[in-house]
């Protein structure tokens, strides 16, 4: 028995184009920037107030003004009020399972070739993470049916899309894919089709019958073996099949204080930046040793490393 739910519209527009691009009302959803790694999602309300390390900030203040703004607390202190985008949420969501993240999730959408208008099927809502923006990529006329077999799962992840503003473009259904497949009312309507199950080679041959010709699937797997399974079962069906696996590695750009006499005629550094050396204490020899600003990139100390695998396939054309 599939159950869908459809949830009132928040920050939609009339032609379901996902668009942050007027002034914060009473009952949206806004990101709070502290800083890079300090981030949460507030609903906004009149009558209440935000606090954190920088003072009081009142909701009243943030109504009528545009996403992106500076606003300031009692006590001098500042935060950004931000737009509720897919890369944001998915930094600030509630980890109800393991989630997809920016760099797996912008690979996924191209490999499966999502555009505006497609239909999706996904299996494994888990925390909506993928979702989110999946329903960016196929808006205005396209959209998302997704399923959890978990009812309170899917509920959780109606109230995500409603806050989020992808409502519209998102269908949430409880539904065991594994054992039960996808409903047959989608047989041979899908553009693409993405799972994120235990056993994802169970529902492979509901998938490629729901696929349109030429259609793409991609399952998500963090373990080697289920992904041989999978390509095993895939191999009757389907053909381009390719697994990936996406290591994300950051860099940290920073400006750094460097001694000028080790920059040679070409405007290259000698040496890397080190450990501070002890100056003569004479004006002279500050004068001869001035120093100047160089940027420098180095490798970010915290590397998020394997999330899983991705394996993509295409569904072979009937001749």
């Amino acid at each position: 028995m599939v159950k869908f739910s459809i949830c009132k519209m928040l920050l939609m527009d009339p032609s379901k184009k996902i668009s942050f691009n007027r002034c914060i009302r009473d009952g949206d959803l806004v990101i709070v920037y502290e800083r890079h790694d300090i981030m949460k999602a507030v609903k906004v309300c009149e009558s209440s107030v935000f606090q954190n390390r920088f003072g009081l900030f009142k909701h009243s203040d943030w109504i009528g003004k545009p996403f992106g703004s500076k606003v300031f607390s009692n006590k001098g202190g500042f935060i950004y009020l931000l737009a509720p985008t897919p890369e944001l949420w998915t930094l600030v969501l509630s980890h109800r399972t393991q989630i997809l993240y920016i760099a797996d999730i912008s690979f996924v959408i191209m490999y499966l070739e999502i555009v505006a208008g497609c239909l999706v099927l996904e299996s494994g809502t888990g925390s909506g993470s993928l979702t989110t923006s999946l329903a960016r990529a196929v808006a205005p006329t396209g959209h998302v049916y997704t399923f959890d077999f978990h009812e309170q799962r899917a509920a959780s992840a109606r109230e995500d899309f409603e806050r989020t503003g992808v409502n519209t473009l998102v269908t949430v259904g409880v539904r065991d894919i594994q054992g039960e497949g996808f409903p047959d009312e989608f047989s041979g309507s899908a553009d693409s089709v993405f799972l994120d199950l235990p056993q994802p080679w169970l529902a492979i041959p509901s998938a490629g019958k729901m696929l349109k010709q030429d259609g793409v699937l991609c399952s998500f797997s963090p373990c080697i073996e289920q992904v041989q399974r999978s390509c095993e079962t895939l191999r009757s069906n389907f053909t381009d099949i390719r697994t990936f696996e996406i290591l994300l590695r950051t860099y940290e750009v920073r400006e750094w204080k460097m001694d000028c006499s080790k920059v040679d005629d070409g405007g290259s550094v000698a040496c890397p930046p080190g450990k501070r050396r002890r100056q003569p204490s004479s004006e002279g020899s500050v004068r001869d040793n001035p120093s100047c600003a160089a940027v420098m990139a180095r490798p970010s100390a915290e590397a998020r490393g394997h999330t899983g695998y991705l394996t993509f396939a295409r569904l072979k054309c009937m001749s």
